[in-house]
C-alpha cells in the first residue's frame, strides 16, 4: 500500500481563467470612484448579455444547457439595470465584483459560441468535457456574486431574492452527474468500434448522422471546416481528433460523398486553381463540388446541380435534396438549358476552359415502374402460397438492406403489417426474413414508429428465444433499433426480453454477442431494466468479454458494467477484488479507450467503497493513473484526475 500520496488539484482548478480576458489590476484599482466606469461596465455588462440571446441554435447535444445559461444570464439584467440607475457611488466591493463579473460573462459568450460554431461530433463526443465547462462558468458567476454589496448599493428586496434564487440554481446546476447523451455515447462507440460492412453498423453510422444533423452536403461541409479548425488548435496526433476525423470520413461516405482530404484547407474549385483573379459567378457554381457545372440539372425542389455530382448523390441511396434537405417528389433530372448557355457565354468571353465531361445520359424515370414492384411484393406478403411469401419477404429484406428509398415505398405500400405478422409464421426462413426486413426499415425514424404502434416486441422476443442463428443475432439488432424509442424500453423488459438477449450473450455467435450488448446497453439506460439484466446474469457473460481478447469487445463491455454499477446489486457483483485486478490490468496497458472506460469503472467502484480503491492501490495502478492524468484521451484524464484525489482521501483515511 502506497502511503503519502501527493495531494491533487482539480483538473478544473488547474484550468480556472484560461481563454478569458483578463482585466489589468488598474482597471479594477481605479474603477471604484469613477461613476464613468461604473457605466461602462454596466453597458458592457448588458451588452454582453444581448450578444449571447442572439448566439441563437445551439447543437444538439448542449442544447439546454445553452438556454438555461442564456436565461440565467437575463436574470441579472434587473440587478444590472438598478445599480445603473443608482446615482451614489458603488463601493469598491461591489466594482470589483462588477469587473470580476465581465470575466464570467466573456467565458460563458465564448462558450456558447463554441456550442453554435464548434463541432458537432466534438461537442457530442467531448460532451462531458464541455458540462465540466459550463460548470467551470457557474462557479465563476456564483463566487462573483457572493460578495455583491447589495445593501451598500441600495439593491431592493425583490432584485436580491432574484439573484439569490439565480445563485441556487447555479449550485444545483453544478451538483448534476454526467449528462452525457448514452445512447449517443453508445452510437459513437459502434461507429468507432467497427471495421466490417455489416448492415447493423451502416444503421448505426445513418442514425448517428441523423442525431447531429449531418445528413446534407451542406450540413457536412460546415462541419468539415470545424474540425479543420478544431484540429489546427489542437493537432492531429490528438487521440480524440482521430476519432472526430474518422466519424465525419464515414459520416461523408454514407453520404455518398468524397471522403478524402478532410483536413485539407478549404479548397478554391479546382477550376480556379489556375485563375486565381477569376471569380466565377456563384450560381455557375455546383453546390456539392463547388466546381463549375457543364451539365447543369435540375432535381424536383428545384435546385441545380452537376449531373454528374447528384447522380452520384442519388446512386448511394439518397432521395433528399442535398442542398435544402427536402425529400425530393421524384428522382428525375431536367436539364438547365438555359444556366448551361449562360455557363457557356461566360467560359467563352473570359477564356476559361469548361471541364469535359461525358455526354449527358438520358432521364430515365422509372419511379412508376418502382412503386409497382414494391406495392406487387408487399401483396404477396398475404399470399396463400408459402414460397410466394417466402420470395416476397426476401425481396424486401434485400430491397431495404441499403436503400432509403425502398425503406420509404414498403411502408407507404403498407408492408409494415404483414411483415410484423410474419413474425409468428410457423416458418424459420419465413421469420428470420421478417425481422430483418423490419431491422432494416426500422432505420427510418418514422418506420421505427409505425413498426412499433403494430406491436411486434413480443413477436420478436420470440424469435429470439427459439429463432434460428441468424433469427436471433438480427431480432437483437432489431430490439437494440426499436428501443431507441423510450417507450420500448419498457416494452421489451414486459416482453421478457432480457433473459434471452443475456443469454445471447453468453452463448451467441462473435456476431450475436455484439447485438446483444448494444441492446442490453440500450435497454439498461432505463433505471428498472438495470435490476432486470443484474437478475438475469448479465454480469457474468461481461466479465468474460473482457478476457476473451479475440472478441474485441472491451470497450462494450466496460461501458455496459459502468452503466449497471450504479445500482447497487450491480455494483456488489461487480465490485469484486478479481474484476479490480482486471481493471487494473487494462489502466496498465490497454488501448486509449480501454484506459479511459477501466479508470470510469474504478471511480465508480471506489467511490461507494473506498476498500476497493485500496485493493487497486495494491495492484499497483497508482503510477498508471498518473500517467493517464498526464497522457490520456480528455475523458481519461478528468476521471484519472478524480481518481487521484479519491486515492489521496481513501489513504488519509486508512
Amino acid at each position: 500500500m502506497l502511503k503519502n500520496l501527493p495531494m491533487v488539484t482539480s483538473r478544473e482548478d488547474k484550468k480556472e481563467g484560461e481563454g478569458d480576458i483578463i482585466l489589468e489590476e488598474e482597471e479594477k484599482n481605479n474603477a471604484a470612484n469613477n461613476p464613468k466606469n461604473k457605466m461602462d461596465v454596466i453597458q458592457e455588462l448588458v451588452a454582453l448579455i444581448e450578444a449571447v440571446q442572439s448566439i441563437g441554435d445551439f447543437r444538439r447535444t448542449q442544447r439546454k444547457e445553452a438556454h438555461s445559461l442564456v436565461r440565467r444570464l437575463k436574470l441579472l439584467l434587473p440587478l444590472l439595470e438598478e445599480i445603473r440607475d443608482i446615482d451614489t457611488l458603488i463601493p469598491e466591493a461591489g466594482m470589483t465584483c462588477l469587473c470580476n463579473l465581465k470575466r464570467a460573462f466573456l467565458a460563458a459568450k465564448k462558450l456558447l459560441k463554441m456550442c453554435t460554431e464548434g463541432s458537432k461530433i466534438y461537442l457530442a463526443l467531448e460532451s462531458e468535457d464541455v458540462m465540466i465547462r459550463f460548470h467551470s462558468v457557474y462557479e465563476k458567476l456564483n463566487q462573483d456574486l457572493d460578495g455583491m454589496p447589495y445593501t451598500e448599493i441600495g439593491i431592493s428586496e425583490e432584485v436580491k431574492e432574484q439573484v439569490e434564487l439565480m445563485r441556487m440554481q447555479l449550485r444545483r446546476a453544478k451538483k448534476r452527474t454526467d449528462t452525457q447523451d448514452m445512447e449517443l455515447a453508445m452510437d459513437m462507440m459502434v461507429v468507432l468500434s467497427t471495421e466490417d460492412d455489416r448492415n447493423a453498423d451502416s444503421a448505426s453510422i445513418e442514425r448517428l448522422a441523423n442525431k447531429l444533423v449531418l445528413h446534407t452536403v451542406e450540413d457536412l461541409r460546415t462541419e468539415t471546416v470545424a474540425v479543420r479548425k478544431l484540429v489546427k488548435e489542437r493537432g492531429q496526433n490528438a487521440e480524440t481528433n482521430k476519432q472526430i476525423v474518422d466519424i465525419l470520413r464515414k459520416c461523408k461516405q454514407i453520404a455518398g460523398l468524397e471522403v478524402t482530404g478532410i483536413l485539407d484547407d478549404p479548397a478554391v474549385p479546382k477550376a480556379l486553381a489556375k485563375c486565381p483573379s477569376l471569380a466565377v459567378p456563384n450560381e455557375f457554381l455546383c453546390p456539392i463540388t463547388l466546381e463549375i457545372m457543364s451539365d447543369p440539372v435540375i432535381v424536383a425542389t428545384g435546385q441545380t446541380y452537376e449531373r454528374e455530382s447528384i447522380q452520384k448523390w442519388l446512386d448511394s441511396d439518397h432521395r433528399t435534396c442535398p442542398k435544402t434537405g427536402q425529400v425530393l417528389a421524384h428522382l428525375s433530372l431536367a436539364p438547365n438549358f438555359a444556366l448551361r448557355n449562360l455557363i457557356l457565354q461566360w467560359c467563352e468571353k473570359n477564356n476559361f476552359p469548361l471541364p469535359k465531361k461525358e455526354a449527358p445520359r438520358s432521364s430515365d424515370n422509372s419511379n412508376v415502374e418502382q412503386n409497382n414492384e414494391i406495392y406487387s411484393v408487399v401483396q404477396n406478403l398475404s399470399s396463400n402460397q408459402l414460397e410466394v411469401q417466402r420470395k416476397a419477404v426476401r425481396k424486401i429484406r434485400m430491397l431495404s438492406k441499403e436503400n432509403p428509398e425502398y425503406r420509404i415505398l414498403v411502408a407507404n405500400s403498407g408492408g409494415i403489417p404483414p411483415l410484423v405478422q410474419l413474425l409468428s409464421y410457423p416458418d424459420s426462413k419465413i421469420q428470420e426474413h421478417a425481422v430483418t426486413a423490419l431491422l432494416n426499415l426500422s432505420i427510418d425514424e418514422s418506420n421505427k414508429k409505425l413498426i412499433s404502434r403494430e406491436q411486434p416486441i413480443p413477436a420478436i422476443v420470440e424469435i429470439l428465444q427459439n429463432g434460428t442463428i441468424g433469427a436471433k443475432e438480427n431480432s437483437a439488432a432489431a430490439l437494440f433499433s426499436l428501443s431507441m424509442l423510450d417507450e420500448n424500453k419498457a416494452n421489451v423488459a414486459l416482453s421478457n426480453g432480457i433473459p434471452p438477449l443475456v443469454g445471447l450473450l453468453k452463448k451467441g455467435t462473435i456476431r450475436g454477442k455484439k447485438d446483444a450488448v448494444t441492446a442490453l446497453f440500450n435497454l439498461s439506460l432505463c433505471q428498472a431494466n438495470k435490476a432486470r439484466a443484474i437478475e438475469a446474469g448479465i454480469v457474468a457473460p461481461l466479465l468474460h468479454l473482457l478476457e476473451d481478447k479475440n472478441l474485441d469487445m472491451v470497450n462494450e463491455a466496460l461501458s455496459l458494467l459502468l452503466l449497471l454499477a450504479s445500482n447497487s446489486e450491480g455494483r456488489e457483483e461487480i465490485g469484486q477484488i478479481s474484476v479490480i485486478e482486471t481493471l487494473v490490468q487494462f489502466i496498465k496497458v490497454g488501448t486509449p479507450k480501454n484506459k479511459e472506460c477501466a479508470v470510469a469503472l474504478v471511480l465508480e467502484l471506489g467511490t461507494k467503497n473506498p476498500n476497493l480503491v485500496l485493493a487497486a492501490l495494491q495492484c499497483g495502478m497508482y503510477e498508471h493513473v498518473v500517467e493517464l492524468e498526464n497522457s490520456g484521451t480528455n475523458r481519461g484524464q478528468r476521471k484519472a484526475n478524480s481518481l487521484l484525489q479519491l486515492m489521496s482521501k481513501s489513504e488519509q483515511n486508512s
